[in-house]
């Protein structure tokens, strides 16, 4: 099969490579699309140093070779029972694992789920993990419940345009902050009501409050926490999932904990999880937003819009 595999020192390559051997429980699934994601930057980078050469992705749709079934991946393996957080041993694809940069993968069986109605194969490749993110931060962890306000940092990163419509849907009045004025429009097309370009104005949690009160905040850029809390009312909550911006913070106590407020720690989301957003996606009238697709052989440009941050929704590549 062909892939595009990591190498040593960040190399990227297009290239010719065996065919995946399931193991027992494992399927393989010929890949039509796959989504890219953040951590492949960081699994590319060596943020996250995992064994070379590997296939990075961690998205993927495409068709059972045992059964002919089209199927969506979920993308990560080894959840375990407990809601709360992840069992030891649980790995995304894409690192450790191979992933979804190929034309074949071997997964898991009760990592397959049934595509989409409607969806096409990009639209199938690039909500798995964004939107599960996404869910799982609003309701699993947020609780979010209609009528409330989320505001949501960052207008156009995938997670961030899944939030935004699965909060919409939900009956949840939403807010958004970005850079630019014209992401903030096009979020206000997705189902926001409102935003704050935090790079033109002075005090942004400031202006955040004065569209509020503001119930939860998702914040995926990790060195805003501070600012995250800030913008929330008495008894709100954060959730925090990302580190794009930064890894470390300074988090005024007094604050905090006069506000009886609450901050809370992420990361994709268990299968239940990926059910209810599945169920979810059957009422929804919303369609995944796909920035651009290419082909497998083009994933090194598609990964130089992401950190460019250019792009606005999903980035897919066709399989």
């Amino acid at each position: 099969m062909f892939a595009v595999r990591v190498h040593e020192e960040g190399r990227l390559l297009y290239e010719q490579v065996d065919d995946p051997a399931p193991k027992p429980g494992e399927v393989v699934v010929e890949l039509r699309a796959a989504g890219l994601n953040r951590r492949d930057l960081f699994v590319r980078s060596g943020i996250f140093p995992f064994p070379l050469p590997l296939v990075p992705g961690s998205d993927g749709a495409g068709v059972r070779r045992d059964t002919g079934e089209e199927v969506v991946i979920l993308p990560a393996a080894g959840w375990g029972d407990r809601e709360d957080a992840p069992a030891e041993g649980f790995e995304f694809f894409g690192g450790p694992r191979d992933g979804t940069y190929a034309e074949l993968i071997a997964l898991p069986e009760e990592n397959l789920y049934p595509k989409p109605d409607g969806f096409s194969w990009d639209e199938a490749a690039a909500f798995p993990l964004a939107a599960l993110t996404a869910y799982r931060a609003l309701f699993s962890r947020g609780g979010l419940q209609q009528g409330e306000t989320v505001l949501v940092l960052g207008a156009a990163s995938g997670v961030s345009t899944f939030a935004v419509q699965l909060a919409a849907q939900a009956g949840a009045r939403v807010l958004v902050t970005s850079s630019s004025d014209g992401k903030i429009e096009r979020a206000k097309e997705l189902g926001a009501e409102a935003g704050v370009n935090y790079a033109t104005t002075e005090d942004w949690p400031a202006a955040a409050r004065e569209l509020g009160p503001i119930d939860l905040v998702l914040d995926s850029v990790g060195s805003t926490w501070q600012q995250s809390l800030d913008c929330l009312r008495r008894g709100g909550r954060a959730v925090v999932f990302g580190g794009t911006g930064g890894t470390e913070v300074t988090l005024q106590v007094r604050p905090f904990y006069f506000g009886q407020q609450t901050l809370l720690g992420t990361q994709l989301g268990s299968p239940r999880d990926f059910e209810g957003l599945l169920r979810m996606l059957e009422d929804a009238r919303w369609r995944p937003v796909i920035d651009s697709v290419r082909p497998l052989a083009e994933a090194e440009s598609a990964l130089a819009r992401m950190q460019a941050g250019e792009h606005f929704g999903k980035l897919v590549l066709a399989i």
